[in-house]
């Protein structure tokens, strides 16, 4: 959530202007400026020195609180950012969200507009009450527009205009101001043009474009000489005198496409061709044929100590490299064995890849079942249940402190978490459907996912996203403290005597509960390292982490409260200055199942309709502890 409040406040006064959004309390921001100026006051006068945020600009020098933020409140905390225009603070008020930083900045922005307003309804940095005052409708209208979000375009209007025009011409000219600015014209202008270039292009459609006669049969020309046949100029020959007296037509295709090319200047076969030939050769000299000699192949001999290893032989056919040399070229070598520069004898070489064949000759063994038939491997695999549809789930966290047997703080975290269907199941289609949240009565503060959950009203909302491997957190909640159930009621009390320290953890489980807790684990945080340790029931100690842990494998929902004693040796050299030794127990569990610990269950939006499956609910301890 952005800025919830903006506000004038005097170094040195009242409030002069307090401007809220329509959901936020004017009494809680009366509340927050209050403690701002008690915040201030106190760092003026030295009185407190550490901010609860460790924020120290605040003080009495002004230059120094010129801008910044600060948390205030004890019970209700809120974020105020602050700048100071002369003697004025513009303040901006907003929530203390941790996980959404951004705004925070959003705020600063709009406490930035805020100042730009205040100085130019001044003329100036010299702010004053007064001339607040002169112009305290249109100061008090242009912060309204501020507050709910506005452009730098239209600021810049509503600044020009802060003087001459009036309040309503401010307030209703945002559309005209952004079209006027940006160049953009208005529906009115743009309708005829958008009429006539309809109109063209169903003109532009409906026309067709069809060629003359004349060249479709010039065309028809050109094709009949591409695709000639053998009886072809005879026929044309023919009807070239049959149309020697038909006058011509002046833009017919030309007489010369009928034509042969002719090749050589009109080179023709007849009887004197070879004569022809004869006379052309006999100025030209005829080298002579080689030797029959050279004709035969070429051998290339290779001699060593103990005479001739033969050799590579060369001809016209081709060459005797891969005859003398079998298997060189091959994948895995070849070539050569070994077994012939050992003995006479060949050795006998295994078939296939060294037994490697029986993978492929042997027949799968068939498994058997418990029975002792022969199953299939298919049948025994567990096969996991496909999603039917959308799947949501609660995940709840309770934090609790106790302090002796009294509950000095709870809080409870909620998540609403959707799982949709693969995206190679659904093709990459969107997840769309409504559901209603019912026993939301102590829910304390609802935080949607904006860009996927949306709200109808009535506790109803519509989910539209993609589609995703993981489960997608689409809402938060958080409980008020006098509706947040506990699982269980803890109670830690220690005797310190002498060099003994005895501690008892007592604790009883909620019977309300949906079902009894599980596999529950108690640690207690020891002061010292113990030489020596008596403990009931029994226990595991960590030396290093100096943690006595008990674990419990079922507490039953109604029961009598159960003990944890231990008791230890505390050397007097371990203590420091005779302090009070500090116990503190810290207690973990987790449940599933399909009620969740606050009570809030998610329904179809419709009866008989099933939109998606509420699958196992969760609940876990964050930080529960008793000291």
């Amino acid at each position: 959530m952005s800025c919830l409040a903006l506000s004038l406040q005097p170094t040195n006064g009242s409030d002069i202007l307090l401007q809220t959004r329509e959901w936020f309390p004017p009494a809680r921001a009366l509340v927050a400026l209050s403690a701002f100026r008690q915040t201030r006051l106190a760092f003026a006068t030295g009185k407190n020195n550490n901010a609860e945020d460790g924020d120290t600009s605040l003080g009495d020098d002004p230059l120094a609180a010129s801008s910044g933020q600060v948390i205030v409140g004890v019970e209700s905390r809120y974020r105020v950012v602050y700048r100071l225009v002369n003697a004025i603070y513009v303040l901006g008020i907003t929530t203390v969200d941790d996980d959404c930083v951004n705004n925070v900045f959003e705020c600063i922005s709009i406490v930035n507009q805020a100042v730009s307003v205040v100085v130019t309804a001044c003329r100036g940095v010299d702010v004053t009450p007064e001339k607040l005052g002169r112009k305290y409708a249109e100061i008090y209208m242009a912060l309204d527009i501020v507050l709910r979000g506005v452009s730098n375009i239209r600021l810049a209007a509503m600044l020009a205009s802060l003087h001459g025009d009036s309040i309503a011409k401010m307030v209703h000219s945002a559309l005209s101001t952004e079209n006027k600015i940006r160049g953009a014209d208005s529906w009115g202008n743009i309708e005829a043009h958008s009429a006539e270039h309809e109109s063209s292009e169903l003109a532009f459609t409906n026309n067709s474009f069809e060629l003359p006669a004349e060249t479709l049969e010039a065309g028809d020309e050109v094709a009949a000489t591409l695709a000639r046949t053998e009886q072809g100029p005879v026929i044309e020959q023919e009807e070239a005198k049959e149309d020697e007296n038909v006058e011509k037509d002046p833009f017919a295709a030309s007489d010369n496409l009928d034509k042969p090319v002719d090749l050589v200047g009109g080179f023709k076969k007849d009887k004197d061709q070879a004569s022809d030939l004869a006379m052309v050769l006999s100025g030209l000299e005829v080298t002579t044929l080689p030797p029959a000699a050279a004709t035969e192949s070429t051998h290339i001999g290779v001699e060593g100590f103990e005479g001739d290893y033969g050799g590579i032989e060369f001809s016209k056919d081709g060459s005797t490299l891969p005859e003398d040399f079998e298997g060189i070229n091959q994948a895995w070598g070849g070539g050569l064995d070994a077994s012939e520069f050992v003995d006479a004898k060949k050795v006998v070489k295994r078939e296939g890849l060294g037994g490697l064949e029986l993978l492929e000759t042997s027949d799968a063994p068939a498994a058997k079942a418990a029975n002792g038939a022969e199953a299939n491997l298919e049948d025994l695999v567990v096969k996991q249940s496909a999603m039917k549809g959308p799947e949501m789930y609660i995940s709840e966290e309770i934090n609790a402190e106790f302090r002796e047997s009294l509950l000095a703080r709870v809080g409870l975290m909620g998540v609403v978490y959707l799982k949709t269907l693969p995206p190679k199941q659904t093709g990459n289609a969107e997840t769309e459907f409504s559901f209603k949240i019912d026993g939301a009565n102590g829910v304390k503060r609802f935080v949607m996912y904006s860009s996927s959950v949306s709200s109808l009203g009535n506790q109803m909302f519509h989910v539209r996203t993609a589609p995703s491997d993981e489960p997608i957190p689409i809402m938060k909640y958080s409980l008020l403290p006098r509706a947040t159930p506990l699982p269980l009621r803890v109670r830690l009390v220690k005797r310190h005597s002498g060099t003994l320290l005895s501690v008892m953890i007592q604790y009883v489980s909620n019977p309300d509960l949906p079902s009894p807790l599980t596999d529950v684990t108690f640690i207690l945080k020891l002061p010292v390292d113990p030489t020596l340790s008596q403990v009931s029931p029994k226990a595991v100690l960590n030396r290093s982490e100096r943690e006595l842990q008990w674990h419990v494998q079922e507490i039953p929902l109604k029961g009598s409260p159960v003990r944890l004693r231990a008791r230890i040796t505390v050397d007097r050299s371990e203590e420091d200055g005779g302090e009070e030794l500090e116990v503190v127990g810290y207690v973990k569990f987790s449940y599933q199942g399909t009620k969740s610990l606050s009570g809030i269950s998610l329904q179809q939006a419709s009866e008989g309709k099933t939109d998606f499956y509420e699958v196992a609910n969760r609940y876990e301890s964050g930080v529960y502890t008793c000291n």
